[in-house]
């Protein structure tokens, strides 16, 4: 079985009041980028709305990622499609916490409309090969330690 690491780095600098830009690449298993995107916040969060939310590329990401794989796939399993249109809803519950607010994933649900001429099983083996191969809905389905560090004087902390 072939086996290989992708890896995309991203560096972000404020730039604004909630502004980041970010500058996105994909460095394995071979280079493409970069690719220079934006976030900003609107009002709650004191920003100017000049970008989509982070969470807004998040849901986009995951519509995205669904839909390629299943275009891709479906030349490698011989699925026609003729159509395909994906709607994503995914809900957070929020909950403040004195100044601050703490979050936790509630739902994820991605419906797929596809017209096909091959059948519902053919159609339904595609979807679950799609999502198989979708990075992003993967990583969301697996408890994922995410590290995270603090640079300092005296070198890279821990946080």
């Amino acid at each position: 079985m072939e086996k290989a690491i992708v890896q995309f780095d991203a560096a972000g600098t404020a730039s604004g009041k909630m502004r980041n830009d970010l500058s996105v690449t994909m460095v394995h298993p071979f280079a493409e980028g970069p690719w220079e995107m934006a976030t900003d916040e609107g009002a709650f969060h004191g920003g100017d709305a000049s970008a989509p939310p982070p969470l807004a590329l998040f849901v986009g990401g995951l519509t995205g990622c669904i839909m390629t794989q299943i275009r891709a796939f479906a030349k490698r399993m011989g699925v026609t499609l003729s159509d395909l249109k994906v709607e994503t809803r995914v809900q957070w519950d929020w909950q403040a916490k004195g100044r601050v607010y703490e979050t936790a994933p509630k739902s994820f649900e991605i419906d797929v409309l596809m017209e096909s001429p091959n059948t519902q099983a053919e159609v339904a083996a595609l979807i679950e090969a799609a999502k198989k191969g979708c990075f992003i809905e993967q990583t969301l389905g697996r408890t994922n330690p995410i590290r995270h560090r603090l640079k300092t004087e005296g070198g890279w902390v821990d946080v």
